[in-house]
């Protein structure tokens, strides 16, 4: 039968600290020293030597003798008993501070822990609960933000399902109201976009044809070269030039392919108004569409994105563009430059607010209505009064009552103009600088439920078609 050796306590002490090994290394002397012992004693001796023979040790790191570290973790295990001292079999009653663990009066007193921040256990664990409590209260805070932001997270993917679907089915009522020669326009965009897809992915194809062959060119050049190069010196030099020449392949930098993807924008972009541009007859275009991802929450918006009213609270998705300060709603896509024009029929209106805002506006919370927060608006309280919100507002002199205003901007020149459409009168200037992208700005006001609608809407544009010979 096999013995196995028995490896004493003593056979465990470190020499230099005489405590427990913990990670020994061992010397080329053949002593054993921990690890930090023996980095500590040569930065104090200067040299590298052995702290118990003094023989000198080579640069080199010396290796963790293994199996005296295995020994030493075993008899941690083995000799850990409840509130005892490993080391001195003493009650465990001191805490220390730096090595954050419980010791004994005699560690206290020991060289490991001598010049240690000790304190009682009882104070130790009360101070150590409370640290740990606040770390576990603001890690459930932030477990609770994370739920919170995951719920929201998953009503706004379900939400985008909504919209995808909502598009979906106006996308295809309207093609649907739309003649034979609509349906056929459908087909036709679908097959200019198939045809697109065939040519742009032929043309991928051909690229990585194209690369494919220059990568087996090229490793073949590369093996044959590797393989000349360990052949004999002879075989070698007489096949010198014709491998040089080989070296010289022109092998070019991979291309950057561009204007490859589906030009989505092509299209999808004002669909149906360019299928109606190959109509003869009258086409109405808005010039600037409502933007439904930045609509407050009671506010309708057409399926054309051109009328708003004021209906039933909706559960949609607090994202960063959405106004929850007012009810309102902004245009799309915005302006950074020129002079731009839309018409708004307010004859229905009720205590509402048209003009512009700057990006940056407060979207949520209460807003702020007036110029110097970036809000250049004018709007019909009851009746036949309009008001430039102004600072103070400005009550505006206009006797007659205004059911089409046309809104003038003129970024470059920082100006906001409102005009009776009607007669062409002019209702109110605005002078400031536009250093941010401007949007127009919508508001139905807010309206009892049962007291009708009140809607806002940009008026179209008519616009004769004609076919010119180019």
């Amino acid at each position: 039968m096999a013995t196995h050796s028995v490896i004493s306590r003593e056979d465990l002490i470190c020499p230099q600290c005489t405590e427990i090994y913990c990670y020994p290394v061992l010397l080329q002397c053949g002593h054993n020293v921990c690890k930090l012992c023996l980095q500590q004693f040569w930065e104090w001796k200067k040299c590298q030597e052995c702290p118990v023979c003094q023989a000198v040790c080579t640069p080199k790191r010396p290796p963790i003798n293994l199996a005296l570290k295995i020994a030493a973790d075993q008899y941690h295990t083995q000799n850990v008993r409840g509130d005892r001292c490993v080391l001195h079999e003493e009650k465990l009653s001191i805490y220390c501070q730096n090595d954050e663990e419980p010791i004994c009066l005699l560690c206290q007193m020991s060289k490991q822990h001598k010049i240690h921040e000790c304190c009682p256990l009882d104070e130790a664990a009360k101070q150590k609960k409370e640290e740990i409590s606040g770390k576990l209260e603001s890690l459930k805070k932030t477990l609770r933000t994370l739920n919170k932001t995951r719920e929201s997270w998953e009503r706004t993917r379900t939400f985008i399902q909504t919209q995808a679907d909502e598009n979906n089915r106006t996308i295809r009522e309207e093609f649907q109201k739309l003649h034979l020669f609509l349906f056929n326009e459908e087909e036709s965009r679908l097959q200019a976009l198939a045809q697109e897809v065939e040519v742009k992915v032929k043309v991928m194809s051909l690229k990585l044809d194209s690369i494919e062959n220059q990568i087996k060119s090229l490793a073949a050049v590369i093996s044959c070269t590797e393989t000349r190069l360990k052949g004999q010196h002879l075989a070698f030099l007489l096949d010198y030039k014709d491998t040089k020449k080989k070296l010289k392949c022109n092998i070019r930098e991979p291309e950057i392919i561009r204007d490859i993807l589906i030009n989505c924008a092509a299209h999808q972009a004002s669909l149906k108004f360019r299928v109606w541009k190959k109509m003869e007859g009258l086409v109405k275009c808005a010039p600037i569409a409502l933007d439904p991802n930045t609509a407050q929450a009671n506010l309708e918006i057409s399926e054309e994105l051109t009328c708003v009213q004021y209906s039933s609270q909706r559960t949609l998705p607090d994202n960063p563009e959405r106004c929850t300060g007012g009810v309102c709603v902004l245009g799309a896509g915005g302006f950074v430059s020129g002079k731009h024009s839309w018409t708004v029929d307010v004859s229905q209106g009720k205590d509402w607010y048209i003009g512009v805002v700057r990006e940056s506006i407060q979207r949520k919370g209460a807003m702020s209505l007036k110029p110097s927060e970036g809000v250049w608006i004018i709007g019909g309280i009851i009746g036949e009064v309009l008001w430039a919100q102004t600072s103070p507002r400005t009550k505006l002199d206009w006797k007659c009552k205004a059911n089409r205003i046309t809104v003038e901007l003129d970024y470059d020149k920082g100006k906001v103009v409102f005009i009776n459409a009607a007669d062409g009168k002019i209702i109110f200037i605005f002078k400031d600088k536009f250093t941010e992208r401007i949007f127009p700005y919508f508001s139905t006001g807010i309206h009892d439920e049962g007291s009708g609608s009140f809607p806002l809407t940009v008026c179209p544009q008519t616009v004769r078609l004609a076919i010119l010979d180019k």
